[in-house]
C-alpha cells in the first residue's frame, strides 16, 4: 500500500509526521526481518530440546556403564552383622559369599600417661633449686619413638606451659601426642595422649629429670584381639581389613566369647537399584524423543524436532539397542537372552521399558518377575549384560552410546553444531540488515525533514508572494493616464480632421 497525503492538509503549515512517514516507507522492507527473527527463534527452541535430549543421553551413557566390567554395580557385595553395635562390615567388589563368626575380646585403644596432682597448674614443677629438667616420653613399642621435652624455669616450668611445649613440639616433630592439664577435686594432672590406636599407641615414661612430677602407670596403648571362624587376629586399628579377603570390618564395642555372624553375599539391593535407574535414564531419553514426533491434535503439528532425520535416527539406534539379543552360549543356555527373559518387557507402541515386579505370562507375552531371576539365577543375569568377551547387552550398548554421544560424530552433537551454524549466519544476515535499515532510516529522516520544513513554510512564502502581488496591482491603477479630448482645428498638411490618417482623392 503506498503512502498517501491530503494535499490541502500539507499546505497548512503543519507539515508532515517525518517519524510517521519513514517508519511507513520501511515497513515494507522489515516482513523479512520478521520472518528472520522467527526463524531465530525456531532455531533457538530446537538447540535447546537437542541440549535436553544430549543430557539425556549422557546420562543413560552413565547408567548403562555402570553396568559393565567386573567392577561394575552387578558385581556388588555387602556384608550384615548379626549385632552391629559390636561389629560392623562392609564388602568390596569379589568378596567371597560366605558367613563369619567373630568375637571381639578388645577393642585397639590410645595410650595414655597420667601423673599424680599437683596443687596448681601455675605454679613451677621444677624441683628446688633447679634451672631445668627433661621430660622423654617413648612412643610405641618396636622401635619406639622418643619424644624429647626439654623444661626451663620460667618458660614451660609449669602444667599449663608444659603442656602447651608438650603440643607444639608434637606438632612441628610429627610425634603423635597431645597433652592437657585436668583439674578434679585432687588438684592439676597432666595427661598425655597417643594419637594412635594400639602398639603403635604405647607410651610409657624415659627421663624425667628435675621436676616433682610422678607418672601413674600407663594404660592403653593395647591392640584389638578378635577371633574369625576361631583364628586370632590382632589389629592396631578397630578398622580391620585382611581378616576376611575383600571385607572391612568396623568394631564397636568388645564383646568376648559372644560370637557375631557376618553374612557376606551379592548386594541385591545395589544390582535393582542400578537396573531400575538403567531403566529410568533410558525412558527418559525415549520418551523425550517420542514427545518431538508426537502431532498436537490442536494445531496438527509435531514437536520442533519433528522433522529433524537426527533425531530419527538417533531413535532407531536406541531401539535397536534395546531389542539386544545375545549369541553368547552361557546366555543361551540360561535362557536370559533378551530383556525380556530377565523380566524386563517393553512396550511396543512407545518403546519405553518396564522392570516387571512379577511375571507376565499371557499368550502373547511372557516376561519373569526380575526379582525371581536376581534371587535365582544372579550369574547368568550378570553374563547377559557383561561378560569377558565385552559382548554383553551392556557391553554393546555402552560402546554404541560412546558413538551416539562423541563429540564430533555423535548425531545429535553434529545436529547442534549444524544449528548453531544457522544461528550465527541468521544472527550476521539479520545485523546487516538492521545496518542498513538503519542507515535508509537517516537519509530518509534528511530528506524528509527538508520536506517538511518547506512545507511548514509554505504559508509564509504564500502570503508574502500574494502581499507583493497585491502590491504590484494597487501601483499599476494609480499611475494609468487621462483620455484626450478630438476639436476641430486647421489640419495640418497630411492630416484629416477626424483624426484618421489617409491620402485626398
Amino acid at each position: 500500500m503506498g503512502i498517501s497525503f491530503n494535499a490541502a492538509a500539507l499546505l497548512n503549515g503543519n507539515g508532515i509526521d517525518v517519524n510517521a512517514v519513514v517508519s511507513e516507507i520501511q515497513a515494507a522492507q522489515t516482513g523479512e526481518l520478521t520472518t528472520w527473527k522467527a526463524e531465530q527463534t525456531t532455531l533457538q527452541t530446537q538447540a535447546t530440546a537437542i541440549s535436553t535430549i544430549n543430557t539425556d543421553l549422557s546420562n543413560l551413557q552413565s547408567a548403562v556403564q555402570n553396568l559393565t566390567g567386573s567392577n561394575g554395580a552387578l558385581t556388588a557385595e555387602t556384608a550384615n552383622s548379626s549385632e552391629s553395635a559390636v561389629v560392623t562390615a562392609t564388602a568390596q567388589t569379589g568378596a567371597a559369599t560366605a558367613d563369619y563368626s567373630v568375637i571381639v575380646k578388645t577393642l585397639a585403644s590410645t595410650g595414655t600417661l597420667y601423673t599424680d596432682s599437683v596443687t596448681d597448674a601455675n605454679t613451677s614443677i621444677l624441683q628446688n633449686g633447679q634451672a631445668g629438667g627433661e621430660l622423654d616420653v617413648l612412643i610405641g613399642t618396636s622401635n619406639p619413638t622418643t619424644a624429647v621435652i626439654p623444661i626451663t624455669a620460667g618458660s614451660n616450668d609449669t602444667l599449663t606451659t608444659l603442656a602447651q611445649s608438650i603440643n607444639t613440639l608434637s606438632a612441628s616433630d610429627n610425634w603423635g601426642i597431645t597433652a592437657n592439664v585436668v583439674t578434679d577435686a585432687n588438684g592439676a594432672h597432666l595427661a598425655i595422649y597417643s594419637q594412635s590406636t594400639g602398639s603403635a599407641g604405647l607410651l610409657a615414661v624415659g627421663a624425667n629429670t628435675g621436676t616433682i612430677l610422678n607418672f601413674e602407670p600407663a594404660v592403653g596403648g593395647t591392640d584389638a584381639d578378635i577371633s574369625i571362624n576361631g583364628i586370632p587376629y590382632a589389629s592396631t586399628t578397630n578398622t580391620v581389613t585382611g581378616a576376611i579377603p575383600d571385607v572391612t570390618l568396623d568394631l564397636a564395642t568388645a564383646l568376648p566369647g559372644t560370637p557375631v555372624t557376618i553374612t557376606v553375599g551379592p548386594d541385591t539391593t545395589a544390582i535393582t537399584n542400578a537396573i531400575n535407574n538403567f531403566v529410568t535414564e533410558y525412558n527418559t531419553v525415549i520418551g523425550d524423543i517420542n514427545t518431538q514426533f508426537t502431532v498436537n491434535a490442536a494445531t496438527n503439528t509435531e514437536g520442533p524436532l519433528g522433522a529433524d532425520t537426527y533425531l530419527r535416527n538417533l531413535q532407531s539406534s536406541l531401539l535397536a539397542d534395546a531389542g539386544y539379543q545375545t549369541t553368547d552360549p552361557t546366555s543361551i543356555s540360561s535362557g536370559l537372552t533378551n530383556l525380556a527373559q530377565l523380566g524386563i518387557s517393553m512396550n511396543q507402541d512407545t518403546g519405553l521399558l518396564t522392570v516387571n515386579q512379577t511375571a507376565i505370562d499371557t499368550a502373547t507375552q511372557y516376561s519373569p518377575g526380575f526379582s525371581d531371576v536376581l534371587a535365582n539365577n544372579l550369574s547368568a543375569l550378570q553374563n547377559f549384560f557383561t561378560n569377558s568377551n565385552s559382548t554383553g547387552f551392556a557391553d554393546s550398548f555402552s560402546a554404541d552410546l560412546t558413538n551416539l554421544t562423541d563429540p564430533s560424530t555423535g548425531p545429535l552433537n553434529a545436529d547442534l553444531t549444524a544449528n548453531q551454524a544457522q544461528q550465527t549466519a541468521l544472527a550476521t544476515d539479520i545485523t546487516n540488515f538492521q545496518a542498513q535499515l538503519a542507515a535508509q532510516k537517516s537519509q530518509l529522516d534528511q530528506e524528509f525533514d527538508t520536506v517538511n520544513a518547506n512545507l511548514e513554510e509554505y504559508p509564509f512564502t504564500l502570503a508574502e508572494v500574494t502581499a507583493a502581488l497585491g502590491s504590484m496591482s494597487s501601483s499599476s491603477t494609480t499611475t494609468s493616464t487621462a483620455p484626450t479630448t478630438n476639436t476641430n482645428t486647421t489640419p495640418t498638411s497630411g492630416e484629416s480632421t477626424s483624426g484618421n490618417s489617409g491620402s485626398s482623392s
